[in-house]
């Protein structure tokens, strides 16, 4: 019987030498939350498809098609949007979070420095397998990366990375031969 080998670590740079800085993932909040908009999209069609033609006297089709399409607008695009503009970035040296759509704003970790690493889970997102992190670095950073996909294993990694480029940071404040 032979043993599975272990997935192989990608390798260290030498000493001294700089790190490339490459992607590991790029994160969004888990779609669960367009359910919602999801069924309205649904209801909204429906009651237009029945109701176009059929409307009584002072009411016209135009009224029906002009609140149908606000209504797909408030309550289907701008939340579909939103969730679009919310991204979580890891890469081997930081953690970068961007939201907004008009004004950006964007919150870095670096592993480097280090930050602690909270996961909490509702019942919810339990059952969906997702979960809100919060990294804080101690000195006022703080990231808060809300209904993530596999949170548990996203914590892992960043634990990981935390720890990589610590020992990395540490092994070059030695010196080149460790001295």
């Amino acid at each position: 019987m032979s043993l599975p080998t272990p997935a192989a670590r990608p390798a260290t740079p030498p000493p001294g030498a700089p790190a490339p800085e490459l992607a590991i993932a790029t994160l969004r909040g888990h779609a669960g939350r367009l359910v919602w908009s999801v069924l309205l999209l649904v209801a909204v069609a429906a009651a237009a498809g029945f109701f176009y033609g059929n409307l009584p006297r002072p009411f016209e089709d135009w009224m029906l098609l002009s609140a149908a399409a606000l209504l797909i607008l408030l309550g289907v695009v701008v939340p579909y949007v939103v969730w679009l503009s919310r991204t979580y970035t890891i890469t081997t040296r930081r953690v970068i979070g961007r939201r907004g759509l008009l004004a950006r704003s964007r919150t870095e970790l670096s592993h480097g420095r280090g930050y602690t690493v909270g996961t909490r889970r509702s019942v919810l997102q339990r059952m969906r397998g997702t979960g809100t992190l919060t990294l804080s670095d101690g000195l006022g950073g703080e990231l808060v990366m809300k209904d993530v996909p596999s949170a548990v294993l996203v914590g892992e990694v960043l634990a990981d990375q935390v720890e990589m480029n610590q020992i990395l940071a540490h092994r070059d404040s030695q010196g080149v031969f460790g001295a």
